[in-house]
């Protein structure tokens, strides 16, 4: 009797145990990753975040114990092979920065709308082909990732992250923007390359905050002159489009300041399109100089 007694005191004060309760098991994969340990053990506290990682780890499925983590505030668990990102992620109510790029998710589960502090979000590729409406709900976003996935729409009610200062949409399947990112009014980022765009809805003119805009490999024809209202601009990438003509108000982007030839550079970027003469070699020679024959043609 006093030795089952001893045992059963002794599994009480499993760290594991009181942690997610005495009734949940711990799978092999949760007990090759804990190593006996306490959980909390293998969160990081740095002087702003409680962090946790699983990076590279070839995971299928989420360890269970992370459920138990309710303080984290930072979780990677990018780069593994995780399919499915179960609804008991709502537990986790105090992430500020979730990175789930390079899995294999094909569906989010409506319970990231419990995430009401989340800042930002990173879902580059994954197999995304749609994203839940109730992600709108996640009112603090301020930064949302998706690049490289199946994604060809976006639910209008994104147009309550009123917060939302970056969007990366690139290297997915957009015939047009999403209507409801015009109405994101505090964008400053906005992403949209290597989609199946045709042209740039003047709407786009609602984004007065946009500094960089990238809409590099698509298939736009046209540069619309809505476009050069939104003077805020400081990189603008229209590289390998089928646009042939510039607006004459091209001028009035007073801080894009120079021809960029460097994807990272900050400037007009509109190489490998099929412009019309003279303004091939205009733009070889600046843009001032660019800028300078679409005043005077605007003028005459």
């Amino acid at each position: 009797m006093g030795t089952k007694q001893s045992r059963a005191s002794s599994n009480d004060k499993d760290p594991k145990r009181l942690l997610l309760g005495k009734r949940q098991k711990f799978s092999s994969w949760d007990d090759t990753l804990l190593l006996g340990k306490d959980p909390r053990s293998l969160l990081k506290r740095g002087m702003r975040h409680v962090s946790f990682s699983l990076v590279t780890k070839g995971m299928t499925d989420i360890p269970d114990f992370l459920w138990g983590l309710l303080e984290v505030q930072k979780l990677n668990l990018s780069h593994n092979q995780l399919r499915v990102l179960p609804p008991e992620v709502g537990r986790l109510t105090r992430i500020v920065v979730l990175n789930l790029c390079g899995n294999c998710l094909k569906s989010l589960p409506r319970e990231v709308s419990l995430l009401q502090s989340l800042k930002v979000l990173f879902l580059n590729m994954n197999c995304l082909a749609e994203v839940p409406a109730e992600l709108s709900l996640c009112r603090n976003l301020e930064v949302l990732s998706m690049s490289h996935n199946c994604l060809s729409q976006l639910p209008a009610s994104f147009a309550d992250l009123s917060r939302l200062r970056k969007l990366n949409l690139s290297n997915n399947y957009f015939a047009h923007i999403p209507l409801c990112v015009f109405s994101l009014k505090e964008l400053d980022f906005l992403h949209v390359g290597s989609n199946r765009l045709e042209n740039i809805a003047e709407s786009i003119q609602c984004l007065a905050s946009l500094q960089i805009f990238i809409a590099e490999s698509n298939n736009i024809h046209s540069f619309p002159r809505s476009l050069c209202l939104v003077t805020s601009l400081e990189l603008l990438n229209l590289n390998n489009n089928d646009i042939q003509t510039l607006p004459d108000e091209l001028y009035l982007l007073c801080r894009l300041g120079r021809i960029a030839w460097n994807p990272m550079d900050k400037g007009l970027h509109i190489s490998h399109n099929p412009l019309s003469k003279p303004l091939p070699e205009l733009v070889e020679g600046g843009l001032e100089m660019l800028y300078s024959y679409l005043k005077d043609k605007k003028h005459n």
